[in-house]
């Protein structure tokens, strides 16, 4: 069962009924899932895990779904965490290690939100929703909405990667591009929103997609035998995924299943949109929207995000930090990281590993630290950032060795 007992706003701390449908908070803040984690405590064991499916909804009782049959899945989750022992030691990172998202069904960690969140809305009655997306989202909303029977409608920019539109268009999404940024598409949305009184599955708009992604940090303490690595590398767009991640450890430290210590959580920028990285150098407590933005990973392309408040939290509150990359180091470690350990990681990922080895670079983080990467998609959904020119053999020729 799930021990979810309301919703609260972060902000003001006011509370809501988690059974009916909501959005924001009066204050405009999103609101968090709450649980009853003590007696989550009681009813479920560590040794519970062993032999429980390998998904995320291993972990139910702290997840907001309460009927099974609202469950809407694709064998989500437990990706595995890969130790790259050659080309960690080369950047000085001895304890390196990748969580590859690339795996999940959708080839992206959206798959964890939508999942989560879709189940939810089919649980509360929800018939329709929109959302804008960078791609990724939007493609794997689409196909769980596909598979709960909900209508979905889908806003992204028309310089969105081709393969999430044809995912969002196969499954009958009721697609659109806009001659726009993400924030464009955004108010787009919004409209319709408005207008049409539908569901808004916007980031952060509805309460449960942070649940789908929180379900990265329960895994990685789980897969580390509940001893929390020292650095976290996440790729920040909208933040959801770094917000989760901090919110699954706090929650597990109330259950006493981790100890105090908590991971540096780094929030990873593109240099061509760091709104979180300026708010993060200049002590802000949020972001200010970043004009121009363009970076070729695509799905951190954010002008500003509406839970940069939260994000910034977990950052400030667990030590970490913020730093932005630039196009050409995203690429280059693309290529290296293909190249010394044959993980074919998105443009997001490949920012992660650059992002360490600056921060190895600058002496933040130790030679023996045990340090995670997160690879938030596979690099085959991304084809167009691999630039190579190739031999063309004629029947009669030979490869040269």
């Amino acid at each position: 069962m799930s021990y979810l007992t309301h919703l609260k706003c972060p902000k003001c701390g006011k509370t809501y009924d988690a059974d009916k449908v909501t959005q924001l908070c009066l204050c405009g803040s999103p609101l968090l899932a709450q649980y009853d984690l003590e007696s989550a405590r009681k009813a479920l064991k560590k040794s519970d895990l062993a032999n429980r499916e390998p998904s995320l909804w291993r972990y139910r009782e702290i997840l907001p779904v309460k009927d099974d049959k609202n469950i809407v899945s694709l064998g989500e989750g437990m990706t595995p965490i890969i130790p790259l022992k050659t080309i960690g030691p080369k950047l000085g990172l001895n304890n390196l290690y990748l969580k590859d998202e690339g795996i999940i069904p959708t080839g992206t960690f959206k798959a964890r939100g939508a999942a989560v969140g879709v189940s939810r809305a089919k649980e509360v009655g929800i018939k329709a929703l929109a959302m804008p997306t960078n791609g990724n989202a939007g493609a794997a909303w689409s196909i769980y909405t596909a598979r709960a029977g909900i209508k979905c409608i889908i806003v992204m920019p028309e310089d969105a990667p081709e393969i999430t539109r044809n995912e969002c268009a196969i499954t009958g999404a009721d697609l659109y591009l806009v001659n726009g940024l993400i924030s464009d598409a955004g108010k787009i949305v919004g409209r319709a929103v408005a207008k049409h009184s539908i569901f808004d599955a916007s980031t952060l708009k509805e309460p449960y997609r942070i649940e789908g992604k929180k379900t990265m940090g329960l895994e990685i303490a789980e897969q580390f035998n509940w001893e929390v690595p020292d650095v976290i590398l996440y790729p920040t767009g909208g933040g959801v995924g770094i917000i989760g991640i901090y919110k699954a450890l706090k929650e597990l430290q109330s259950m006493g299943w981790i100890g105090e210590k908590m991971p540096r959580l780094v929030a990873v920028q593109a240099t061509g949109c760091a709104p979180i990285v300026k708010a993060w150098e200049e002590k802000k407590e949020a972001s200010v929207f970043w004009e121009n933005a363009k970076t070729i990973a695509f799905g951190i392309t954010v002008p500003k995000a509406l839970g940069d408040f939260l994000v910034l939290q977990a950052v400030y509150e667990t030590n970490g930090c913020a730093i932005a990359v630039a196009d050409d180091e995203i690429l280059k470690a693309q290529v290296d990281l293909a190249a010394a350990e044959g993980a074919f990681v998105c443009p997001e990922g490949a920012a992660c590993l650059a992002a360490a080895s600056k921060l190895r670079e600058q002496g933040w983080i130790g030679a023996d630290e045990k340090v995670v990467i997160l690879n938030t998609g596979t690099g085959l959904k991304y084809p167009d950032t691999v630039q190579v020119e190739l031999p063309v053999l004629k029947p009669e020729e030979d490869v040269k060795i």
